[in-house]
């Protein structure tokens, strides 16, 4: 939970502002935030509503998502193959919308899509293969899973652990964020659809319960223990595969418990996106010694495995080995808090804001 001061100032950073339907509600950058994000990094403006010309559409935003690495974007930097943030910049990040106007011989009106949408109510679009826009089929799913198990997050857990990670069912397995939107996904995927061991690590007693629902063998609550020492009882043995989310003191401690060749996957580095100078990994000679691998993950570079990623997440979602779950904030003009709280371990499951909910009708 955001301290006292901070809560209070970005509940009055909210008030009196919401979606109104004949203005384009944005949050755009005021300027680049130092440590966690402030009220004072935000600016709301309700502009025009657009209208779209030849090749572009209008999409109306029915979800946003919320991720740690949009105050990076803020700061101009981590902006995923988009341009730098300036001040004055609408921020970046993914939503899904449904085209209400189009003007383009590819998107019909009705179309629901999943992309790079930004913070706020509406967008105007070409449908650049930069904006990565995705349609996204019914299949008897809600279109808010198009920002969770059904959209980058789950594509992220997805191609991380079952494409690159070499998962096997003997595997003794530690994930890291287990209770964040990769995390969750990941957890369920190495303990219900592989089968494998899986220790995860969360923050609070709320958090660590929720992740052993899961199927996680244990969860480890950073909170109240020292993760190093916790490891020592945890994964007596040592482990097979990290999965890490976090970074930082978390992967220096997993590291000294690798068994002989075993995977090092690099998801995430949240414990490190507002340090002021990088963390300095001091032990990983320890991959040298245990004859382990160590690799890096972007999601971007994995987008040509999206349509079977989609059909076998779907399926394991109607066959009831993965379950979607979601933190939600009603309103977009709730978002600021919202990202900030992510730094406190606000959510559990995948963040995102109901800007207007689902669709009536979608293609």
């Amino acid at each position: 939970m955001l301290p006292p001061d901070q809560l209070t100032e970005f509940d009055h950073l909210a008030h009196g502002k919401g979606l109104r339907e004949n203005s384009n509600a944005q949050w755009r950058v005021a300027r680049a935030p130092s440590g966690n994000v402030r009220a004072a990094d935000f600016n709301w403006v309700e502009a025009p509503i657009p209208e779209p010309g030849r090749g572009e559409v209008l999409l109306k935003t029915l979800y946003l998502s919320l991720a740690p690495v949009m105050r990076a974007y803020m700061q101009g930097t981590g902006a995923a193959g988009e341009r730098p943030l300036d001040v004055g910049d609408v921020i970046h990040g993914r939503g899904v919308a449904q085209v209400v106007r189009s003007r383009h011989p590819d998107w019909p009106e009705g179309s629901v899509v999943q992309g790079q949408i930004g913070w706020q109510a509406w967008k105007l679009s070409r449908m650049t293969p930069a904006e990565r826009m995705t349609r996204m089929l019914p299949m008897g799913l809600p279109a808010s899973l198009g920002l969770g198990i059904l959209g980058m997050t789950g594509m992220s857990a997805y191609a991380g652990y079952m494409l690159c990670c070499d998962p096997d069912r003997e595997d003794r397995m530690l994930l890291s964020g287990a209770a964040g939107g990769v995390g969750s996904i990941v957890a369920q995927l190495a303990a219900r659809v592989v089968g494998c061991e899986v220790v995860g690590i969360a923050g609070g007693p709320e958090k660590c319960a929720f992740v052993e629902s899961l199927g996680c063998r244990q969860a480890i609550d950073y909170h109240s223990v020292d993760v190093a020492e916790a490891l020592k009882l945890s994964v007596p043995e040592g482990i097979d595969l990290y999965f890490d989310n976090v970074g930082g003191e978390t992967l220096a401690s997993a590291l000294e418990h690798l068994r002989p060749r075993s995977r090092v996957l690099l998801c995430g580095s949240i414990s490190e996106y507002a340090r002021e100078s990088p963390f300095a990994l001091h032990n990983y000679t320890r991959l040298r010694v245990t004859d382990s691998t160590m690799r890096g993950f972007y999601v971007y570079n994995h987008l040509s495995d999206w349509d079977r990623a989609m059909t076998d997440m779907a399926q394991w979602i109607h066959e009831d080995k993965l379950r979607p779950h979601f933190t939600v904030i009603d309103g977009i003009e709730n978002m600021p808090k919202a990202l900030a709280q992510l730094y406190y371990g606000g959510n559990i499951g995948k963040q995102i804001c109901r800007v207007r909910g689902e669709p009536e009708e979608w293609l």
